[in-house]
């Protein structure tokens, strides 16, 4: 058996800045690895979780270039979400605002086409992306499937489902809800996360993402938890994943799932961890039935998040794999 792929070597940007997409929003950009390599956008997950440096380290740094963007109101990018419940502001961040702003990221860094990758939600916008502008996209790299249908929110955060799995850990997700509240807990969470009084939407905004910190790996990651409930992100990532779940993510029910035989001719990979308790693999053989020219990765040990071993060793392939040269 050969040897387990892992991280690159930790690399710097060479170019970062604010670009202004509108509305009032601008969002964090940055370039690294080799500026004349192959183009790849990296899709953060969440929504809300904004970027990080490993993310840069999925690619070989020689072969290309490699493009993070924090989206609407997460991250680096301006204006953020734990500072403002303007429902102005919050109205122009949607999926569809999402897509724009890469294809106005794409035209202004000169790129024709690029690879998009990404997981979790990241998946999720990638492939809202690749069918609104399939010419655009050279290849897809795609993990912890995510299409934000019904049930699949359900899964995760209502009554019924996960918390069969994880009992204890949702008995802590669900204490800042009212017992009266708790037959609908995104509806419930999200009058918590958007009330303007600390003392209310903290609680509740640590509450969801300690849950979701909690349930991404098999083996408990406690540095993640403690990044995951820190005030200013918490705050930010619960109101923005609860912001575009409550509303649907302004898509037709199985909108990305239905429309992906349209991408028959991108060549895709998808990566699924067989034990993924956030986004289950049902939805990744969805997607892969309906692509059946895809790559399709099932790694057997692995849960949702992308560093577990086996999960990056196949993303690590993978893009060594399209890197071409």
């Amino acid at each position: 058996m050969s040897e387990l792929r892992t991280f690159y070597p930790e690399i710097e940007p060479y170019e970062s800045f604010h670009l202004a997409v509108g509305d009032g929003h601008e969002v964090y950009v940055e370039q690294s690895g080799n500026p004349e390599g192959k183009p790849v956008v990296f899709v953060h997950g969440g929504p809300g979780s904004g970027t990080s440096p490993k993310q840069r380290r999925v690619f070989d740094p020689a072969r290309y270039r490699i493009i993070l963007f924090d989206q609407r109101m997460a991250g680096r990018s301006r204006p953020h979400a734990s500072t403002t419940v303007d429902p102005r502001v919050w109205a122009t961040n949607t999926t569809w605002d999402l897509v724009a702003d890469m294809e106005r990221i794409r035209e202004h860094l000169g790129i024709e086409r690029w690879q998009v990758f990404g997981g979790s939600w990241g998946s999720c916008l990638g492939l809202a992306y690749a069918q609104a502008h399939p010419d655009r996209v050279t290849e897809l790299v795609l993990r912890g499937i995510f299409t934000l249908r019904a049930r699949e929110l359900a899964w995760m955060y209502e009554r019924g489902h996960l918390e069969h799995v994880y009992p204890d850990l949702w008995a802590e997700y669900v204490a800042p809800v009212a017992p009266e509240r708790r037959g609908d807990m995104q509806t419930a969470y999200h009058e918590l996360l958007f009330d303007p009084d600390p003392a209310v939407h903290l609680p509740a905004a640590k509450a969801w993402s300690g849950w979701e910190s909690r349930v991404i790996t098999v083996l408990p990651d406690e540095e993640g938890y403690r990044k995951a409930v820190e005030d200013a992100q918490a705050l930010s990532f619960a109101r923005i994943e609860n912001h575009f779940f409550v509303h649907g993510g302004w898509m037709r029910e199985g909108q990305l799932i239905d429309g992906a035989p349209a991408l028959a001719d991108i060549p895709t990979v998808i990566v699924q961890g067989r034990l993924d308790m956030c986004t289950p693999a049902r939805t990744a053989f969805d997607l892969a039935e309906r692509l059946p020219g895809a790559r399709f990765v099932v790694v057997p040990d692995a849960g949702h998040a992308f560093s577990e071993p086996g999960t990056l060793d196949a993303l690590v392939r993978a893009t060594d794999e399209l890197a071409g040269g």
